[in-house]
């Protein structure tokens, strides 16, 4: 396993829309696997293949607190949304800022797992956000996107100052989505 160098929020290469995989295999499950150490590295809770410059439909999720419950998504689709609520969600791709991010309470999403089995999700709660944090990431969006304008553009300047200093990302004080 390898861990990957994750974009970071203004990078244009995480507005593109990832491709559907078209087939699974040994190259899949391994870039599965790296994301997996990378997420746990950074440390994280979510990582779509497109945040490691990686443009396919991929993602990985632990919400666990032991590390040891990953789920792999692989063309995910959502097929229903339900509910409301708020919560705090931060982003490996935007390494340091937390913010307020309303989406939907419960979600139903199909997909390919690991090995090409299709599996449907039933989730709730920081699951469901996660998974619609990831998805968005799929479609070339940011959970800045949900906040406004003059917040994602405060975050903007301040990441790309630190980028041109060379300044390092921050280490999060809690795992980012």
């Amino acid at each position: 396993m390898a861990k990957l160098d994750i974009l970071t929020f203004p990078d244009p290469r995480l507005r593109r829309k990832a491709s559907p995989v078209a087939r699974i295999d040994d190259n899949i499950r391994r870039l599965v696997d790296d994301m997996l150490e990378t997420m746990y590295a950074a440390p994280g809770i979510g990582l779509a293949a497109i945040q490691v410059n990686v443009p396919w439909r991929v993602i990985v999720i632990d919400i666990s607190e032991t590390h040891d419950r990953p789920l792999c998504l692989i063309n995910p689709v959502i097929r229903s949304l339900e509910g409301e609520e708020e919560m705090d969600e931060g982003c490996l791709s935007v390494p340091g800022f937390f913010e307020t991010v309303r989406r939907a309470e419960r979600v139903r999403v199909e997909s390919l797992d690991r090995h090409g089995e299709r599996f449907e999700l039933e989730a709730d709660g920081l699951l469901a956000v996660c998974i619609q944090h990831e998805i968005d990431h799929l479609d070339g969006k940011l959970f800045v996107d949900h906040i406004s304008m003059l917040k994602r553009q405060w975050i903007r300047r301040k990441l790309e100052k630190e980028q041109r200093q060379g300044v390092a990302a921050p280490v999060p004080r809690r795992s980012a989505i």
